[in-house]
């Protein structure tokens, strides 16, 4: 728990500082973080500033009208969400 908490204060932090960045290269930047620091299995997913609902929000990017929004756990079965879902990491 500690960990995410950590996590979630470092992402959060980020959010202001790349809000003109291109969604792809952003999610990319934020899994190598939560990478770094093991988390085991996630999503990250790219949504409308409309569809973000009760979801964490980790990042905003291309000039702040989307949001990039994750998940611990598994991929959603979603064929939308697979799309955009980091693959499950091997464990």
């Amino acid at each position: 728990m500690k960990s995410l908490t950590v996590l979630s204060a470092l992402l959060a932090a980020s959010v202001p500082a790349h809000a003109a960045k291109p969604c792809e290269e952003l999610k990319t930047e934020i899994a190598a973080q939560i990478d770094a620091n093991h988390v085991p299995s996630y999503t990250l997913e790219i949504v409308a500033n409309d569809q973000v609902g009760d979801r964490q929000v980790v990042g905003s990017c291309d000039g702040g009208t989307k949001k990039i929004v994750y998940a611990r756990g598994a991929a959603p079965k979603s064929a939308d969400a697979a799309s955009d879902a980091k693959p499950e990491a091997k464990k």
